[in-house]
C-alpha cells in the first residue's frame, strides 16, 4: 500500500498565506499532528518498508515522526507546487490573477511566474510509475504537501477532472493507494 501524507501544521498555514517552496518548519501542533498519525499507523500494525519525502524540511520532519526508523529517501517530484512571485501571499489578500486561478483551476491556467498544474501533475505520475514495481506488497510512505498531494491524486483518478484541486487538504491528511497488477486503484483517504 502506498500512503500519502501532507505535511504537519507551519506558521504559515497558521498565518493563511501562500507557501510553495519557502521552507518554513512545523509549529508545535504540527508535531503533534505527524506524531498521532504515526501512533495511529503504529496502532494498525503499519510499518513502512521505505519512506519518501519532499526535500522540503517540513515534509521531511513529518516523515520522520510519523515513520521512525524507516530509512528516507528525499524525492524532488514530491515538493510543493512552485507558487514563485506569490510565495507569502495573504490567503484573504490574493491578487486577482491568483483569485481567478484559486476559483476554477481546471479552466484558469496558473498566472506568469507559477508552475502549472499539468506540471505537477506531470511529475507525480512519473514518480509513480518508477514506484509501481517497488510499490507490491510493501507498505510505502509518500510525505508531501497540498498541491503536490492533489497531483498526485490527480494522476491516480484521472476521471476525477480537476475535482481533487478544489477539494481542501488538511494537515497531515492521508490517502491510500495500492498497486495490484501493475495499476494503481483509485485513491481513499485513509482514517486514523
Amino acid at each position: 500500500m502506498i500512503y500519502i501524507v501532507r505535511h504537519g501544521q507551519t506558521e504559515q498555514n497558521l498565518k493563511k498565506k501562500l507557501q510553495g517552496r519557502s521552507d518554513f518548519p512545523l509549529t508545535e501542533l504540527g508535531r503533534e499532528q505527524a506524531s498521532a498519525v504515526g501512533d495511529a499507523f503504529r496502532d494498525a500494525g503499519i510499518v513502512f518498508d521505505k519512506v519518501y519525502s519532499s526535500p522540503l524540511g517540513r515534509a521531511v520532519e513529518t516523515a520522520e515522526l510519523i515513520a521512525g526508523d524507516a530509512p528516507i529517501e528525499v524525492e524532488e517530484a514530491l515538493i510543493e507546487m512552485d507558487y514563485g512571485p506569490y510565495e507569502g501571499t495573504d490567503l484573504h489578500n490574493l491578487p486577482p490573477e491568483v483569485e481567478e486561478f484559486f476559483k476554477d483551476f481546471t479552466n484558469h491556467p496558473a498566472p506568469d511566474g507559477m508552475e502549472q498544474l499539468s506540471s505537477v501533475v506531470a511529475r507525480a505520475g512519473e514518480f509513480l510509475v518508477r514506484l509501481k514495481a517497488e510499490a507490491v506488497h510493501r507498505d510505502i510512505l509518500l510525505s508531501t504537501h497540498a498541491i503536490a498531494m492533489k497531483g498526485l491524486l490527480e494522476y491516480l483518478t484521472p476521471e476525477s477532472n480537476g475535482a481533487y484541486w478544489s477539494t481542501y487538504i488538511g494537515n497531515c491528511a492521508v490517502y491510500v493507494t495500492e498497486c495490484n497488477g501493475g495499476a494503481y486503484t483509485v485513491p481513499t483517504e485513509w482514517s486514523k
